[in-house]
């Protein structure tokens, strides 16, 4: 294990850990469905990148959703190039634990989506999501689209009306262009199909979100 201190506070590039030039070592194909982790993906698929928290119980909200291609957990909006678990956990790479969602937009739209991510996590917590603490537990979306950011923008300003009328805090879910995505390593994929048991963190806030439903943003 690293002995480095973890902090709450985002790394600058001078501080942040070195990583390394090539990909760690991952799964290659998915536990649950046996669809290629890494692609190539089906002609006319889209692909999410969302982060809610540990990513072992953000991966299988996912790929129980209809329409949803494979899922894959990994490391994102971060500095440290292919940076490993324990690297992340200290704090000093910048990346937040993700999920990348590979989905086919005729059977379940990315509005879709954006409902089932702000209804399974606390969104207000900043660098927390319940028990867990540190920077790669914060809320976030990296968009691949124009069409993604002004979804995603729309569907936060709707889902903090619903949070504020129940007397909820300031949503602080990041909003940004999605970098690039790192693959986690092998025993962190579909971890809870392979650990039915296992440890999930996340938790939603009992509000539903609007999308979809007539409600004015």
């Amino acid at each position: 294990m690293l002995s480095l201190h973890k902090t709450l506070e985002m790394p600058s590039a001078d501080t942040a850990l070195p990583g390394r030039a090539a990909p760690i070592p991952t799964a290659q194909t998915h536990f649950v469905n046996g669809h290629a982790l890494k692609g190539p993906y089906p002609e006319g698929l889209e692909t999410a990148i969302v982060a809610m928290g540990c990513f072992w119980g953000v991966e299988r909200v996912f790929w129980k959703v209809p329409g949803v291609y494979v899922t894959a957990a990994g490391y994102a909006a971060g500095i440290t190039p292919n940076p490993t678990y324990e690297e992340v956990c200290t704090g000093r790479t910048g990346h937040t634990e993700v999920v990348l969602v590979v989905f086919d937009p005729k059977v379940v739209t990315y509005e879709a989506l954006l409902k089932t991510f702000w209804e399974n996590h606390d969104p207000t917590q900043g660098m927390r999501q319940g028990n867990d603490i540190g920077t790669q537990y914060r809320s976030g979306l990296y968009v691949t689209s124009d069409a993604q950011a002004a979804a995603a923008a729309e569907s936060k300003a709707a889902y903090q009306q619903a949070l504020s009328a129940r007397g909820l805090g300031t949503i602080t879910t990041e909003i940004a262009p999605a970098g690039p995505f790192y693959f986690a390593e092998d025993y962190h994929q579909q971890y809870l199909a392979k650990n039915p048991n296992g440890y999930c963190g996340i938790g939603g806030t009992g509000v539903v979100c609007p999308i979809g439903l007539g409600v004015e943003g």
